[in-house]
């Protein structure tokens, strides 16, 4: 961090500013962390075979291949919500902060219906303490949402509302949301919005696990919940490009990625079968065997997709049998030119080749 001063009309001022080398070590970090938890967040969706990753020195790549609701997606990744938890200042003068005048050490906020609700200014918890949530109904039918904290957040929330008892706590919902607004370099500009959801009474004293009540609806919960259990993004995103490529695009794909594979292992049992004849007939069968059990297996996995990466393996594997065929093929030939009879050259190959070299190899 680099320090500056000035003593312009008799006044001194110091100022701060860090160092280009600590800045990016500060944006990788965001973007690294961001990656992590967009990750946990396209696991939450249940997509099959995503991507994401990193491109360029600021922008992250995310593919989500079968999603239909692209909008929830958008709105699940893009997401900035958190929650904090803040002491309600029951002391404030409701008729100032109406007007907009909060005590030192307190500010105003809305609840949902517009109405002004004084708070604390410290936060008493935020939501990286939070480990787990997930969405329910209570009692009477409304939906909620179940916290579970770590142990340091556990303490904390332990020790606030043991000493403040009888007190009033509010869940603030933190969202940050484009403000139509850029900067000359053309960057969106993000303003922070702050909701008051909840207003409670502590009865007793709270611990690891609670519940949040006051949200609008079962999908407002299951997506908060969704978003709490993927963590909030170390910095806001905001989406610079999109583009939906169509399924006929990717069967075209597959479709051209399993003829070529339908192709190629046609041509190589061909040369197999005439160039080694019997020997060739038979590995010949044991490929068509190894396809129909890979294909077997895959059709048992649940939610396995055929994929370009998917085809590239099982040619791979057609070719590293074949392969292994070969070199035996041709150590039998060279077994029989040099006079052994055929069941000693059979067996001389299969041992050279099947079986891995240090098993081969006797101790001194």
């Amino acid at each position: 961090m680099d320090f500056f001063d000035s003593d312009s009309n008799g006044r001194f001022a110091l100022v701060a500013r860090f160092k280009e080398t600590r800045l990016q070590e500060i944006r990788n970090y965001a973007v690294e962390q961001n990656i992590t938890i967009l990750r946990n967040r396209v696991n939450e969706l249940g997509v099959a075979e995503p991507l994401v990753q990193r491109q360029g020195a600021s922008r992250i790549v995310v593919e989500l291949p079968g999603v239909q609701d692209t909008a929830r997606a958008k709105e699940i990744l893009g997401a900035t919500a958190t929650l904090e938890f803040r002491e309600v200042d029951s002391s404030a003068d409701l008729a100032a902060a109406a007007s907009g005048r909060a005590p030192a050490g307190s500010e105003i906020k809305l609840d949902r219906d517009g109405r002004p609700v004084v708070l604390k200014k410290r936060v008493i918890l935020g939501g990286a303490s939070i480990t787990d949530a997930s969405s329910s109904a209570d009692e009477y039918g409304r939906p909620q949402v179940n916290i579970s904290l770590d142990s340091e957040g556990g303490n904390k929330m332990a020790a606030f509302s043991r000493q403040n008892i009888g007190k009033l706590m509010a869940t603030v919902f933190a969202e940050y949301k484009d403000s139509g607004k850029r900067t000359p370099e053309g960057k969106v500009i993000l303003d922070k919005h702050e909701e008051v959801i909840n207003q409670a009474t502590i009865q007793s004293a709270l611990g690891r696990n609670f519940r949040i009540t006051g949200i609008d609806s079962a999908a407002e919960a299951h997506n908060l919940a969704l978003l709490l259990r993927a963590g909030a993004l170390i910095a806001p995103i905001s989406i610079v490009e999109e583009r939906t490529i169509g399924p006929s695009m990717g069967q075209q794909n597959i479709d051209m990625g399993i003829k070529a594979c339908i192709t190629g292992m046609i041509a190589v049992m061909l040369f197999t079968l005439v160039y080694y004849r019997r020997f060739g007939l038979f590995a010949n069968m044991a490929l068509m065997a190894n396809i129909v059990l890979i294909v077997g297996v895959m059709s048992m996995i649940p939610g396995a997709t055929m994929t370009l990466p998917g085809i590239a393996g099982i040619v791979l594997t057609v070719g590293m049998a074949v392969d292994a065929n070969v070199l035996i093929f041709e150590r039998i030939r060279e077994e029989l030119k040099e006079g052994r009879n055929p069941q000693q050259a059979i067996h001389q190959a299969m041992l050279t080749h099947s079986v891995p070299s240090p098993m081969r190899t006797s101790p001194p």
